[in-house]
C-alpha cells in the first residue's frame, strides 16, 4: 500500500489566476514609477546623505553601542546621537564644501575678467607669451609638435568665447539671483539635515523595511547589503579621501608659487585625479611650462619637481594603503566608470558609475552561482530518478 500511495499521480495544483498576476504585477511597476519620479527632484541629496550615513555609521554604531533603547533614558541620548551626528556632518562636510564652491566661483570670475583686460588692453604683450610658449613646446617636442603663436592665440579667443562667457554668465546670475539662490540652498540644506537625522536615528529599521521589498533570498540581499557598505566606503577612502588631499596639497604649493588662481586650479585637480596616470600632470606640468616660459626657470622647475612628488605621488602612497586590493576592478574599467557615470548622472556618477558596475558585476555572480546551483538540484532529481526506476 505504502508502494501505491508513493507511486501515486499527485495532487492537481489550486488553479492559478495568471491574469491577476499580470494586472498586480502591472500596478506595482507603475506605482513604481510614479514612487521614484516623486523622489527624482531629491535625489541627489538622498544619495550623499545616505552615503555619509554610511561612511559615518559604525562611529555612529560605536558610540551608541551602550545606550539602552528600552528606556526614556537611552530613546532621548539615542535622538541626541543622532542629532549631533546630523549637524556635525553639516559642519564638518557640508559647510566647507559650500565655502570653498563660493571661494572657487568668486576667484574663477576674477580670473576671467583680468584675462579678458589683459587681452583687450594689452594683447601685444599676450601675444609675445604665445610666441615663448610655441618655441618651448618646439624644443621640448624636438620639433616634433608644430605650434605657433597663432594657434594658441586661436584656441584661447575659442575658449574666451564659449566656456569663459558662460562661468561669468552663471557667476553673474548666482549674484543677481542670490536671493533665490539663498533661498533654495536653505530649503536643500533642510532636506539634508532631516534625511541625516532620520537616517541616524533610524537606519537600520529603514534599511531592513527597504531590502524587505526586493523579492530575492535573504543570503543575496546580505551579499548585496555588504557589497554596497563595503564598495561606499572604499570608493570614498580610496578615491574621493585621496583626491581631496591631492588637491589641498595643490592649492597649498600653487599658492606657495604665487599662482593665480589657486584654488581654481585645486578644485580642476580634485576632478582630474581620478584619471589613473596623468590625471593632476595635466595641471601642474602646463603651469610649470608657463612658469619657465615667462622666464622663472628655477622655479619652474622646482614647482614641477615638487608637484610630481606632493600631489602626484600621493595617489600611489596613499591609495593602495587605503583600498589594499579590496576593489577587485581594473583601474580602466574603474576610469570608464567614473567617466561615464559623470557624463550621465553628472557629479553623482563619481560614486553611482563604480558602484553600477560592481553591483552588475556582482549580481551577474550570483545569477551564475544560482544558474549553476538549478544545475546541480536538476542533476542530482535526475540521478535520483534514475535509481528509483532501477530499483
Amino acid at each position: 500500500m505504502s508502494d501505491l500511495r508513493q507511486l501515486a499521480p499527485p495532487e492537481p495544483a489550486s488553479p492559478r489566476h495568471p491574469i491577476q498576476s499580470y494586472v498586480l504585477g502591472a500596478i506595482l511597476v507603475l506605482l513604481l514609477i510614479a514612487v521614484l519620479r516623486l523622489f527624482a527632484p531629491f535625489f541627489t541629496f538622498l544619495l550623499w546623505s545616505i552615503l555619509l550615513y554610511v561612511i559615518l555609521s559604525p562611529l555612529h554604531r560605536r558610540v551608541i553601542k551602550n545606550v539602552n533603547q528600552q528606556t526614556i533614558k537611552g530613546m532621548i541620548l539615542h535622538k541626541f546621537w543622532a542629532l549631533v551626528f546630523t549637524f556635525g556632518t553639516i559642519l564638518v562636510i557640508c559647510v566647507p564644501v559650500f565655502i570653498v564652491f563660493m571661494a572657487f566661483l568668486r576667484q574663477a570670475m576674477e580670473m576671467g575678467r583680468d584675462f579678458l583686460e589683459m587681452v583687450v588692453e594689452r594683447p601685444e604683450g599676450l601675444y609675445e607669451f604665445y610666441v615663448m610658449l610655441a618655441e618651448l613646446i618646439s624644443n621640448i617636442s624636438a620639433d616634433q609638435i608644430a605650434v605657433t603663436a597663432n594657434d594658441i592665440d586661436h584656441h584661447v579667443r575659442t575658449f574666451l568665447s564659449t566656456e569663459l562667457q558662460n562661468i561669468l554668465l552663471l557667476g553673474g546670475n548666482i549674484v543677481i539671483n542670490i536671493g533665490t539662490f539663498s533661498l533654495a540652498l536653505l530649503i536643500y540644506t533642510l532636506i539634508m539635515v532631516f534625511s541625516l537625522f532620520f537616517l541616524f536615528a533610524d537606519g537600520p529599521y529603514l534599511s531592513k523595511l527597504f531590502l524587505h521589498t526586493i523579492p530575492i533570498r535573504k543570503e543575496y540581499i546580505s551579499t548585496l547589503t555588504a557589497k554596497f557598505l563595503d564598495i561606499t566606503r572604499n570608493l570614498f577612502l580610496g578615491y574621493i579621501m585621496v583626491a581631496l588631499m591631492q588637491s589641498t596639497v595643490a592649492f597649498i604649493l600653487f599658492t606657495i608659487f604665487g599662482i593665480n588662481g589657486s584654488l581654481v586650479f585645486a578644485v580642476i585637480t580634485f576632478v582630474l585625479v581620478f584619471i589613473p596616470m596623468i590625471g593632476a600632470l595635466t595641471i601642474w606640468l602646463p603651469l610649470g611650462i608657463m612658469m619657465i616660459a615667462s622666464g622663472e626657470i628655477a622655479s619652474g622647475i622646482l614647482f614641477m619637481i615638487l608637484s610630481a612628488i606632493l600631489i602626484s605621488g600621493i595617489d600611489n602612497v596613499l591609495r593602495p594603503i587605503f583600498l589594499k586590493d579590496k576593489i577587485h576592478l581594473h583601474p580602466l574599467i574603474i576610469l570608464f566608470a567614473i567617466l561615464g557615470g559623470l557624463s550621465v548622472f553628472g557629479f553623482n556618477g563619481l560614486i553611482l558609475g563604480p558602484m553600477l558596475v560592481i553591483f552588475f558585476l556582482t549580481v551577474l555572480d550570483l545569477f551564475l552561482t544560482e544558474h549553476k546551483m538549478d544545475k546541480q538540484d536538476h542533476a542530482q532529481e535526475h540521478a535520483q530518478d534514475q535509481a528509483q526506476e532501477q530499483a
